[in-house]
């Protein structure tokens, strides 16, 4: 039985989980219920202003979410609700501040009493965030665990979740290293964090004092994360911030065993609880929904590129085999970063996701909300920035200025003809300066340390329960039965 596999090292253990309504901690939260449900208590950081409103978006959030279907059939519902009654804690704070601005005394000194295993998961992803938030959450939120961690009793283990693409946009095997504090990837400034808060700090005050709309400060913090990463190196905001958060916590952690996980572009589900589950538009998505749709015929990208793709639950089986292997002192390291990846054993290209995309859509083509069939073609792949800027300009501006033009002049006739055109161009533009750091990648990612954990999982009979080997992908199949329909279903 999974139970029985798992129950050495869970057992009795309270667990706190930071970002618990996001993506990998359901499926992470699920998993522990699901095959260990003697664990002592799992304490959930749920941003929210009080208890009563952090449990309802627990449970609005994450619990009535279809991810629990297997769970629930499996124990029943009545089940699960007692079960979560007894064991889930959702505490309502926010990582941005010292000690998460919980308020209640008496449940922080249980958590310093009780908490064995931190997972930190909590991040804003979005690649051109405003800096302050990003700096707040991927930065300053990474500190504030460490500094919470310090004050637990008995903490075995800090697991941090990252992402490989802290490496910038880097060549050859990216090897599992740890950055040193100040270290830059152009080598040639460095990295003064209490600087890059000042930097925010001065901003927001001259906005403040423009007296600009709020629209237009988000629009001038977000430029200043992409001006402050390229300046140091890093493609943006995202990747900076989470490089620094990592910096610090390395450089803070003093005796705390510490891994850091470092996966690729998370899809959807692969095996568990079920195949294809995934919740909201995740990077290699974006263009799935938009050429779906028929909102986007063409992209751009080095049709050579590898796509290192991961699904999910083997990031959060990556997760708990972490824990298992520092808490159980498995490794005498106090700090190992993992890279959860695929492209060093098993190969996804751009070109070989475009076939897929064509070919499902093709057989399996999207009605909209008009009942009208959604017909695709193959997607044109431009492999240069100039060349797809230059096709842009060449067939969609043109157009675009005349049917602004006519639309004008014919009292808004053409209004929705003119948005969608407009969309299109937009959306086009936007994907490619997002994404043009890994669709021209030419990276892959070293992987031994992650392959000595899966070693470890092996030798521990735990390889079954924790599996998290990219080789067992099948990626057309997957593709073709598991994530598209997966996305089609749950985020079109």
């Amino acid at each position: 039985m999974e139970s029985s596999k798992i129950q050495q090292f869970l057992e009795g253990k309270t667990i706190f989980i930071t970002g618990a309504t996001g993506f990998l901690a359901k499926i992470l939260v699920e998993k522990i219920l699901r095959v260990q449900p003697n664990a002592k208590k799992l304490y959930l950081l749920v941003r929210a202003s009080d208890t009563k409103s952090a449990q309802k978006r627990f449970h609005e959030e994450v619990m009535q979410t279809e991810l629990f279907k297997v769970l629930t059939e499996k124990i029943g519902a009545k089940n699960l609700n007692s079960l979560v009654e007894e064991k889930v804690f959702p505490v309502a704070g926010d990582i941005s501040f010292e000690d998460f601005g919980i308020q209640n005394s008496e449940i922080k000194d249980e958590m310093f009493k009780e908490i064995d295993i931190i997972i930190n998961s909590a991040a804003t992803t979005r690649f051109d965030e405003r800096y302050d938030i990003a700096m707040n959450i991927n930065v300053l939120g990474a500190v504030n665990i460490l500094k919470f961690a310090k004050r637990c009793e008995k903490v075995k283990i800090i697991v941090h979740v990252s992402t490989a693409y802290v490496c910038g946009e880097g060549e050859g095997v990216i090897p599992e290293k740890s950055f040193i504090l100040g270290e830059t990837l152009n080598k040639n400034s460095y990295l003064d964090i209490d600087v890059e808060r000042k930097v925010i700090e001065d901003k927001l005050k001259e906005l403040e004092a423009q007296n600009l709309t709020s629209k237009e400060v988000t629009i001038a913090m977000k430029d200043l994360g992409i001006q402050r990463a390229t300046l140091h190196g890093w493609p943006n905001t995202y990747s900076f911030t989470k490089a620094m958060g990592e910096m610090l916590l390395g450089h803070l952690k003093e005796n705390l065993q510490l891994a850091i996980i470092r996966p690729t572009i998370i899809t959807s589900t692969y095996k568990e609880p079920f195949p294809g589950w995934i919740e909201g538009v995740k990077t290699v998505d974006s263009f799935i929904v938009a050429y779906g749709k028929g909102i986007l015929n063409f992209c751009f990208g080095d049709p050579n590129t590898k796509i290192d793709a991961i699904p999910g639950d083997m990031v959060v089986n990556s997760i708990l085999a972490a824990v298992i292997a520092h808490g159980n002192q498995y490794y005498s390291s106090q700090e190992s970063i993992y890279h959860i990846c695929s492209s060093g054993k098993n190969t996804l290209k751009s070109c070989d996701i475009r076939l897929f995309l064509f070919h499902y859509f093709t057989k399996n083509p999207w009605i909209n909300k008009d009942g009208k069939i959604i017909k695709v073609g193959m997607p044109r792949l431009f492999s240069s920035m100039d060349s797809y800027q230059k096709y842009i300009s060449t067939y969609y501006w043109p157009l675009s200025k005349v049917l602004e033009l006519v639309n004008l002049l014919s009292c808004r006739r053409f209004d929705k003809t003119y948005k969608n055109l407009k969309r299109k161009i937009d959306m086009a533009i936007r994907l490619a300066e997002l994404y043009k750091p890994y669709l021209l990648f030419h990276g892959s990612f070293d992987d031994a340390n992650t392959e000595r954990l899966r070693m470890a999982m092996k030798e521990c009979n735990m390889d079954d329960v924790l599996s998290f080997d990219p080789r067992c992908i099948k990626w057309e199949d997957y593709f073709m039965n598991t994530h598209l329909p997966g996305a089609v279903k749950r985020i079109f």
